[in-house]
């Protein structure tokens, strides 16, 4: 891959940085994406294979054809139309794809100012060197903080926090994180706890090299961890985008509780709200609501709760007599962005509330919003994918699962993504396609009920009966679905909701 950048209409693709930017912003782009613009560009008007486009995004791999058609697509949808009108990206039937635009190859010196985008970051998680391994809540905490700081920079792509995650507790090469996170700088450290004193170091350091950038220790009281995250935050910051002004700095850090205690209360909840284990959303519920009776106004701790009441309302939990999780979360949801009207996670869970509980399809605008608010949020681009399947574009659900999917190779929940393409390539009547998702979504979270669902109705659509009732019956096994249920989803589109229930009919869902 050549590491010399490319100009083409209003867009620099910069192959060592990896990114692609606009006008002076950085554009969203997966790295399988990546790589395949990247081969088409370098050799502009003409055919590039079918092959050799997917040996460049998936070296080393068996996959089908039909990846590098859902990457293709997104690219498009990605670059919008051309100058002379048409796509960007040519389609050469059954042989490959061409780059049809002036593609020209630009020194540092000669871009335009402002077009060259910084570099992903990736935050480890910071080694907890308490004694107490109860108390890495802290550490975990501190690393969530500044992944949401400085996710709130649109010219930053950072990792997401259940990528990074996957690292924890184990001994690893920088070198070879960045290599596999697909990122250039990476932030690490360590957290000690003694009493109410807390020391915090941490250091940044070159991907490709592994030199050490900046270093650097804080030591106070505990009630001085925010001030340390601010710190950390905005000495990262100033070294990988110098362009950025201290006010703009000061004014994207995040609202924070006065209160320690109710945001040791939010961390403790996190990991129980993007986990599937249903029973566990009452627990973090309770940590939520007691966080909030000490900060009433703490924004993430209401976007959290609404998340929390949504989930088990959706996935078959058992509120408390007298509490409607409905109301809950459309309430915790619309109190987080009557805070922060910018909140991105806010604005997704409201709109997806609104399809859901309210068939409100307005709803799908604010998720398309809260997309464009902050493009690096995984959770907010999953929001916006299961609400396109239910109210909008297919392609645009496709579009997001990926991406998630690039932000967070590995994450945990990760199976919330592939699931949702799989409903999109399901809708789509791409039945094959479908399979191959769900199976991917399974393989990741073998209790997630909606994978099995529509793996058994695209094998039933297949005509492959045996396949679909044994896929059935696991579902079944998971949590009671019927007919009569789902008669009642929130599906905008009728006949998206008709393939779904005669799939389910076929593979032997019980009426009522």
């Amino acid at each position: 891959m050549s590491d010399q950048r490319i100009a083409f209409g209003p867009f620099v693709l910069d192959p060592e940085a990896r990114t692609l930017v606009r006008g002076g912003d950085l554009v969203p782009i997966g790295h399988r994406g990546f790589l395949i613009l990247t081969n088409l560009l370098e050799r502009p008007g003409e055919v590039v294979g079918k092959n050799a486009l997917i040996d460049a995004a998936w070296p080393g791999l068996a996959i089908e054809e039909s990846n590098l058609t859902v990457q293709i697509a997104a690219l498009r949808k990605l670059l919008g139309a051309a100058p002379h009108g048409g796509e960007w990206i040519e389609t050469l039937p059954r042989v490959g794809y061409r780059f049809v635009g002036d593609a020209k190859k630009v020194s540092e010196d000669s871009a335009t100012p402002g077009l060259h985008g910084p570099p992903a970051i990736a935050v480890l998680p910071f080694e907890n060197l308490t004694s107490d391994p109860e108390q890495s809540f802290l550490a975990d905490g501190l690393v969530e903080e500044i992944i949401t700081a400085l996710s709130r920079f649109r010219t930053f792509a950072v990792v997401a926090r259940n990528s990074t995650f996957a690292y924890k507790g184990r001994a690893v090469d920088v070198r070879e994180v960045a290599r596999d996170l697909g990122v250039r700088y990476v932030l690490e450290g360590s957290v000690r706890r003694s009493g109410d004193r807390v020391r915090v170091a941490a250091q940044l350091i070159d991907g490709a090299s592994g030199a050490h950038l900046w270093a650097e220790k804080f030591e106070g009281a505990l009630s001085d961890i925010f001030d340390f995250q601010d710190e950390i935050t905005k000495s990262v910051i100033g070294l990988i985008e110098p362009r950025i002004r201290k006010a703009e700095i000061e004014r994207a850090l995040r609202k924070r509780p006065e209160s320690l205690d109710a945001w040791d209360l939010y961390v403790q909840a996190m990991p129980l709200v993007y986990g599937a284990d249903v029973s566990a959303y009452s627990e973090a519920i309770d940590l939520i609501h007691r966080a909030l009776a000490l900060e009433p106004r703490y924004g993430a701790a209401m976007s959290l709760a609404s998340w929390a009441h949504e989930k088990r309302r959706t996935f078959g939990g058992t509120a408390p007599p007298g509490i409607d999780d409905t109301e809950l979360a459309l309430a915790f949801a619309q109190r987080a962005l009557d805070i922060d009207p910018d909140d991105a996670l806010a604005m997704a869970l409201l709109g997806w509330e609104r399809i859901l509980f309210r068939r409100d399809y307005a709803g799908l605008e604010l998720c398309t919003r809260a997309v464009e608010l902050n493009p690096n949020h995984r959770i907010v681009l999953d929001l916006a994918a299961i609400a396109n399947v239910f109210a909008g574009d297919l392609e645009t659900t496709i579009a997001c699962g990926t991406r998630a999917l690039e932000l967070s190779p590995g994450a945990s929940d990760a199976y919330h993504s592939v699931s949702h393409v799989a409903l999109a390539q399901f809708s789509a009547g791409r039945f094959y396609d479908a399979v191959t998702w769900a199976k991917r979504s399974i393989e990741l979270e073998g209790n997630f009920v909606i994978s099995h669902l529509f793996l058994a109705a695209a094998y039933a659509h297949l005509g492959k009966l045996d396949d679909a009732r044994a896929s059935m019956r696991r579902a079944l096994s998971i949590r009671r679905e019927t007919i009569a249920l789902w008669k009642d989803a929130t599906v905008r589109f009728p006949e998206r909701l008709q393939l779904w229930i005669e799939g389910f009919r076929m593979a032997g869902m019980p009426e009522s």
